[in-house]
């Protein structure tokens, strides 16, 4: 979950546990929210994370009660603990089951290409308070390491579900021939911190990132929305040569995105469906082409629904994939 400059800072949800996801198949996807308060890549600007076993919610719940996931029933089970692995994952390990989709024609059009996947938060975050709370330099102003993320009324987490998004899109890219890097796997203890996310696609020799989010915002919003970066040279940040592909690929991804779920744009975003932010560290550091999704809001219980089916994960996975495919076979 993200934040927009032009909007009050909102708090994010803390999480009351993490959840892992066994995963189906089949499409229908997401939507989400960001543009309601300023926050990190991760949480609202300035806000400190709340101790492990403190839920604050942003909003009421919402009027409907929020359906169970079908196909397949979160574990709950948190992230290890222990030292924090900083080698970022490139295993197709915990691939949720179920055929990927192969490149049109059959053909592997993405050889030679690596793509890096950002899941939002880490769901151990929650434990590692003063970790994540650490302040950290993104070039024009300073934010905290990380946040927890928001998480469903009934306990759904952002961390659980970009996690398992992100993970049924390295499968669809590996099928079509790419090399993928998730920024974490599910190893590692918490975080990694923003700038550290960042990094990793200049140190994969990237292509191409992608920072999958569920949003945190008003109950009454729905809808998904593309996060791409304002142009920032300040201090150790200078994303100018980034800017203009990365909007293409925000141009794309929104397309792509609307058409594999049928899904509308926010309908609390003004820009149907785009945000250009400068607040961001995995924004203003990158020096790879890179936007955020914030795929649906998880405090609105018609999206929350969605967000906690696998099937619909699955179509959210082939909508960021066929983005990211037409973005590289483009140029």
């Amino acid at each position: 979950m993200t934040g927009s400059t032009s909007r009050p800072p909102r708090r994010r949800s803390a999480l009351l546990r993490a959840t892992t996801v066994v995963a189906a198949v089949v499409p229908l996807c997401t939507a989400g929210w960001l543009g309601w308060r300023a926050l990190d890549d991760s949480g609202p600007a300035g806000a400190t994370a709340a101790p492990p076993g403190a839920v604050q919610s942003t909003t009421q719940a919402p009027a409907t009660p929020e359906a169970p996931p079908t196909g397949g029933t979160p574990t709950g089970t948190p992230a290890a603990t222990g030292t924090p692995s900083g080698t970022p994952s490139e295993t197709p390990s915990g691939t949720p089951t179920g055929t990927p989709t192969a490149a049109p024609g059959g053909t592997a059009d993405l050889a030679g290409r690596t793509v890096v996947l950002d899941p939002g938060h880490n769901p151990g975050n929650f434990a590692h308070p003063t970790e994540i709370n650490r302040q950290v330099d993104i070039g024009n102003s300073r934010k905290e390491c990380d946040t927890t993320g928001t998480e469903t009324d009934s306990g759904y987490t952002e961390a659980d579900y970009t996690l398992d998004v992100s993970r049924r899109a390295r499968a669809l890219l590996t099928a079509r021939g790419a090399k993928v890097v998730l920024v974490q796997d599910g190893d590692r203890a918490w975080g990694p911190c923003i700038d550290e996310r960042a990094k990793v696609g200049a140190d994969a020799h990237a292509d191409v990132a992608v920072s999958v989010h569920g949003d945190g915002g008003p109950a009454s919003g729905s809808g998904f929305h593309v996060i791409m970066p304002a142009k920032v040279v300040a201090g150790k940040a200078d994303n100018s040569a980034i800017v203009e592909p990365s909007h293409r690929l925000g141009l794309l991804l929104r397309q792509h995105f609307h058409d594999a779920t049928d899904e509308p744009y926010a309908d609390y975003i003004a820009d149907e469906g785009l945000d250009t932010r400068s607040d961001l560290g995995g924004l203003n550091l990158s020096t790879v082409p890179k936007v955020f999704i914030e795929c649906g809001n998880m405090r609105n219980s018609v999206d929350a629904r969605r967000m906690t089916d696998p099937q619909w994960r699955q179509q959210a996975a082939q909508g960021i994939v066929d983005a990211l495919t037409a973005f590289l076979t483009a140029h």
